[in-house]
């Protein structure tokens, strides 16, 4: 029994039946789990390579059948077996794997066999061309409250229960990184199409095709330790610049020049802050053509500049989509630096016309991608980049139908958000930037560490939305993913001329004050035609969807939150950092703080804006008050009111229309008291 391990320096091997079971530290309190049928190799999909000094105190153990890996907090037990079986008398070998705490508290495990069961932990079927189909069945506490996995559009915030996609959509991204409340940090390192599952009998995750089953553990006593070691291992956000901690204006889609520089100039004429603003898709004369249509937008320069001297970044949109009229396609589909699709008639996406994907999986490609839009925008000081349609955004959601320079879709398509982030920020890295920040609608894990802003795709504006929106940035947050916005007002629905959007708009201004970004954006009607000098038709445009937009009694509430978010300038800047430095998310769920609090595993429709400040908005049409939970552990100070409440309970609040109930933790803050709106 002394053969059955394998050490090598600080990895643990096994070997049986075909398969080969590697664990080694990879990080601090952190391990990473490989097992192939054959032999491990080597995927740097999201995992950073770790400082061999984080691993100085690591110990493997072997006892006979049993192995033990100690790194910090975590401790790996392998219990291997080889012996005949009884039914079919053949010789079989079997490892499984156990995950403590270091005061040898168990975590979870691969599920036992069960006996006569014969339940495998680790399942492999092989498919053809290579690959297999594999899944991963885990034991995991009854109990555990659970967070993160990205964005989905849904409600909960626990979610033990729940079985999720591992595919990107829009308004979904799959990030597929849970926390648990018993203490552990698990990251399905494969990004793969595939489906995970969180049973009160069992945990499992799979994969429609891959080569190996890879996955990364932690152990931590807290969601914030938990959170700092998945940063370490992923990759940190870069510090946010300056200009992402204010107002960003947005609206589909502003069709010229002059139409753009005259927002900036009423901001200005009328005090209002504005960091950022954008130009929407459709400037460009066809899709993949990566510049300025001439007659819509004469001089970039002229207009980057007179920007720059009001203190405004400007924002453009970049597509993944190459139409076949683009300039850019022909030299494009000869050097493979397309998406190419398995079977049938080679377009991918028909909105604006027939085109296809750029393959960003392909270093070729993202040089060339770069090389353009440095021709086409960063040579007149652009440095804002809005990534759209990051998923790729597919006409059909068929994954099996397409393949990348880095594989078929099933098996790498997760993996193009990251790739896409990273082509951008590798360019203005190159160019001199030192702090990246790109605005981009789909993530996978390590996209922070590419600058990736997420926001949460084309949603509609009603009060439902609003709500999970509340949802999706906490997860996103837990994800590893710390930059999170929406569409202020949601997407497509509102009309500038409705009284009950002009509710929605205000509640949803009101949470925006208090995201990682705060921007203004959305598909407002009434639409208006659009049309060159020459009479032949461009992509239509929104109504307007500036602060002025919807009426005065609208413009004085949303006048007043945007000068409390430079109100907030300063703690955001904190905020930040925190994420720079130590992965913690901006936004926050309750638990993020107060773990030992069960209601804070429970509560949707609060967060905390960092470590703070409780934000609790107003959720419902026509609600003038609201429930608010309090965490235990600490008091909280109403900046509306200024009075202070004991924590571990639940208050009525007042919120008319003008009001966002927002509550400081133990005093903090104090020059807020009162900045906020009162009715």
């Amino acid at each position: 029994m002394t053969d059955l391990f394998t050490v090598d320096g600080t990895t643990l091997r096994w070997r049986g039946d075909g398969e080969t079971l590697v664990v080694e530290p990879w990080g601090r309190d952190s391990v990473r789990v490989r097992s192939a049928l054959g032999d491990v190799v080597d995927a740097d999909w999201a995992l950073l390579v770790p400082d061999p000094a984080a691993h100085a105190e690591v110990t493997i153990t072997v006892d006979g059948a049993t192995a033990t890996l100690a790194n910090g907090r975590i401790r790996v037990v392998a219990t291997a077996s080889s012996g005949r079986d009884w039914q079919t008398g053949a010789l079989a070998h079997d490892c499984r794997l156990a995950f403590h705490d270091a005061d040898g508290r168990l975590l979870f495990s691969e599920v036992a066999s069960g006996g006569a069961l014969k339940v495998r932990s680790r399942t492999y079927r092989p498919l053809p061309g290579g690959g297999a189909r594999a899944e991963l069945a885990l034991s995991a506490p009854v109990d555990e409250h659970l967070a993160g996995m990205g964005q989905y559009q849904q409600d909960l915030v626990d979610l033990k229960g729940a079985t999720f996609e591992l595919a990107h959509r829009n308004s979904q991204a799959s990030v597929p990184f849970v926390l648990s409340s018993a203490g552990y940090g698990f990251l399905w390192h494969n990004p793969a199409i595939g489906r995970a599952t969180f049973g009160s009998n069992r945990t499992e995750w799979s994969a429609e095709s891959c080569r190996q089953l890879d996955y990364w553990v932690t152990a931590g006593a807290t969601p914030a330790a938990i959170t700092a070691r998945y940063a370490e291992a992923t990759g940190h956000a870069p510090m946010m610049p300056e200009h992402g901690m204010g107002f960003w204006q947005c609206k589909l889609r502003y069709t010229h020049q002059e139409e753009l520089l005259e927002v900036a100039r009423e901001h200005t004429r009328r005090g209002l802050p504005l960091d950022v603003i954008v130009a929407d898709f459709f400037h460009w004369p066809h899709m993949g053509d990566y510049r300025f249509e001439d007659e819509f937008w004469p001089d970039p320069a002229a207009m980057v500049a007179e920007l720059d001297a009001m203190g405004v970044e400007l924002m453009v949109s970049v597509w993944p989509q190459v139409s076949l009229e683009s300039e850019n396609f022909a030299e494009m589909s000869r050097r493979n630096l397309l998406v190419r699709s398995n079977r049938g008639i080679d377009v991918q996406m028909w909105f604006g016309g027939p085109s296809r994907f750029v393959d960003v999986t392909n270093p070729e490609a993202r040089e060339l991608l770069w090389d353009r839009c440095r021709e086409g925008y960063a040579q007149h000081g652009i440095r804002l980049f809005w990534l759209d349609e990051a998923e790729p955004e597919y006409g059909v959601y068929d994954y099996d139908a397409y393949r990348y320079h880095a594989g078929q879709g099933v098996e790498v398509g997760n993996l193009y958000p990251q790739a896409f982030s990273r082509a951008f920020h590798d360019g203005l890295i190159a160019e001199g930037e030192e702090s990246v920040v790109n605005l981009v609608r789909c993530a996978w894990a390590g996209s922070q560490r590419y600058g990736a802003l997420v926001w949460s795709g084309d949603i509609h504006s009603d009060f439902p939305t609003l709500r999970r929106q509340i949802v999706a940035g906490v997860h996103m947050g837990v994800a590893g993913i710390p930059w999170f916005t929406t569409d202020i007002g949601g997407f497509g629905g509102g009309r500038t001329d409705d009284p009950d959007f002009h509710e929605l708009l205000v509640r949803w201004f009101q949470v925006g004050t208090f995201l990682p970004v705060m921007r203004l954006h959305g598909d407002r009607g009434p639409a208006r035609e659009v049309h060159a000098t020459d009479g032949t038709p461009r992509q239509p445009t929104g109504a307007g969807n500036e602060l002025w937009s919807f009426g005065p009694a609208v413009y004085e509430v949303l006048e007043r939150y945007v000068h409390l978010r430079e109100d907030l300038r300063d703690y955001t800047r904190e905020l930040m950092a925190a994420a720079h430095t130590d992965g913690q998310p901006v936004m926050r769920g309750l638990f993020h703080e107060f773990p030992d609090d069960p209601v804070g595993w429970t509560v949707a429709d609060e967060y905390l804006y960092g470590p703070s400040l409780l934000v609790a908005p107003v959720l419902e049409a026509g609600a003038t008050t609201r429930r608010v939970y309090l965490p235990d552990g600490a008091t909280w100070t109403s900046l509306v009111s200024g009075e202070v409440h004991d924590g571990g309970r639940w208050v009525e609040v007042d919120a008319p229309l003008s009001v966002l109930p927002v509550f400081a933790r133990d005093g903090a803050l104090p020059h807020l008291v009162g900045r906020l709106p009162a009715a």
